[in-house]
């Protein structure tokens, strides 16, 4: 699943939610189609009910089964998740970028192709002696990308360049 958006805020007593879109545009939303929330780890749907576009990357929206300000304020701050979004959109773009690790190492090697594990997008990057290591693309790892040099800088775990 690609994460699409987060929720910004509550708006109101009846439940909408204000929520804020990543590299998508709200009318690029598929209405008819769930998106999901995570409790416990696990990927819970629901559907719009009622969308309203605010600006370029906003919008006013109510989901199935959220009727309350108290239901409506413990979805504050979570991510939205879809699964009819290709990540391929995304991933043959950064084939060939330089994946940088400041904290540790420099420059760790090239990316050269992508791992769609569920829920979890990866990227393979080859390394200067020639070995691939597999390395999880979320955004809380990527400190920083830059199209026109084409790196990536990524915030690495300790042991998974071992």
């Amino acid at each position: 699943m690609l994460r699409i958006a987060q929720v910004l805020k509550s708006n109101g007593t009846e439940g909408e939610l204000l929520i804020s879109f990543f590299d998508i545009g709200p009318e690029d939303i598929d209405l008819q189609e769930p998106v999901f929330i995570e409790f416990d780890g696990l990927p819970v749907p629901f559907y719009f009910e009622s969308f309203t576009q605010r600006g370029n990357n906003r919008a006013l929206v109510r989901l199935t089964g959220i009727h309350s300000l108290k239901d409506a304020d413990e979805l504050a701050g979570r991510a939205i998740y879809a699964d009819y979004f290709e990540d391929e959109s995304v991933g043959p773009d950064l084939i060939g970028w330089t994946v940088i690790d400041e904290q540790h190492i420099g420059i760790v090697g090239f990316v050269s192709g992508y791992e769609d594990i569920p829920g979890n997008l990866c990227i393979w990057v080859r390394r200067p002696d020639g070995n691939e290591v597999l390395l999880p693309l979320h955004q809380d790892l990527v400190q920083w990308m830059d199209a026109s040099s084409k790196q990536i800088s990524l915030i690495i775990p300790e042991g998974l360049l071992d």
